[in-house]
């Protein structure tokens, strides 16, 4: 009888203990949510979100379960990434810096037209320049990473746009400030609409253009409303990875480690290589169309920049009223790092 009571007990303690274990494991998964306003297909989430995914699962042993809410989401909308992020909707987010418009006055400077042509230089530009000169524009959150796409190019419909002039009285798609200004300087109707009502409006000869890097041509089928495309490194637009602070802080030691191990310069260096090849499909479905691609080239670009100096001052100045006193010098600093990382 003893034995009977024995081994029963033993077994129910047995049991107890392995769904003790069982709770304990379930416990020590940790979920973070992470938000952004980029479609599912956009390269950021077939490529930068699985890559982190995977690296934070298998740096923590598993322990860390990263979760995407991408546009169409409960967290996809645009202009709320930032805050809700810092607080605590989510836990990282991945925004862009030109929404809302004059929320990040400092980090605007990065969208003045001419300044760097590819995403790598620029991402590393801003990453350079973030802990002296923007640091301070993204309270109440831990930074992971800024970056930006590859330079912008003009995309039009009827009209092909060889020089500067050739954009006078079109009307134009503009996704930020800078570029807004850029357009309306040069003679263009700047307008700002969202990226996904931008097929519509060309198909409909609403808007003669607009101005986008290659990547969202394949990820809106703009090919197919597009029949010129001027590759100037027009502009490019800073986007942001950030945490919530009080998140991060709560984390185990490892996993801290691991998500500052795969951050920072280490992530801020991956955002080149993956622009380019996510703006490869763009440029390659364009060329199957049969459109026309027209290359500026260094001398031409710099003299779209030198046109443009009296808008590049205005826009300066503009932020300088916006409470930025050192705005010259902080462009002044991303045209001397734009143009060294860029050189090599």
């Amino acid at each position: 009888m003893h034995h009977d009571i024995r081994s029963t007990l033993f077994g129910a303690l047995a049991a107890a203990g392995i769904l003790g274990l069982a709770a304990g494991a379930q416990a020590q998964t940790i979920e973070l949510k992470m938000s952004t306003f980029l479609p599912p297909p956009h390269g950021a989430n077939t490529d930068f979100y699985p890559w982190w995914r995977d690296e934070l699962a298998k740096r923590t042993g598993g322990k860390v379960k990263l979760t995407l809410f991408p546009a169409g989401s409960a967290f996809g909308q645009l202009e709320p990434q930032f805050d809700q992020a810092r607080d605590g909707a989510v836990d990282i987010s991945h925004g862009l810096t030109s929404q809302p418009r004059g929320r990040f006055p400092r980090t605007s400077i990065m969208d003045v037209p001419f300044l760097a042509k590819t995403a790598d230089g620029m991402s590393r530009t801003l990453w350079a320049l973030f802990d002296k000169y923007l640091a301070e524009e993204y309270k109440g959150v831990k930074v992971l990473a800024l970056h930006a796409h590859n330079g912008g190019l003009i995309h039009t419909r009827d009209r092909e746009i060889k020089v500067a002039d050739d954009l006078k009285g079109l009307r134009v798609r503009a996704p930020s400030a800078a570029v807004t200004e850029m357009l309306k300087y040069l003679g263009a109707d700047a307008v700002a609409l969202p990226a996904p009502a931008i097929y519509e409006n060309m198909q409909k000869g609403v808007i003669g253009g607009f101005v986008m890097p290659w990547d969202p041509i394949y990820s809106f089928k703009l090919q197919e409303v597009t029949k010129y495309h001027l590759s100037a490194g027009t502009y490019t637009v800073s986007f942001f990875v950030v945490m919530n602070q009080r998140k991060y802080d709560s984390l185990p030691a490892d996993v801290k480690k691991a998500i500052d191990e795969t951050t920072g310069q280490s992530l801020v260096n991956r955002f080149g290589p993956w622009w380019d090849a996510w703006d490869a499909k763009g440029r390659e479905v364009a060329e199957k169309a049969g459109n026309r691609i027209n290359q500026l080239s260094d001398a031409e670009r710099e003299d779209w920049r030198r046109k443009l100096q009296p808008m590049i001052d205005a826009y300066l100045s503009s932020v300088e009223k916006q409470g930025v006193a050192n705005a010259r010098e902080i462009y002044a600093e991303a045209q001397k790092l734009a143009q060294q990382f860029e050189k090599k």
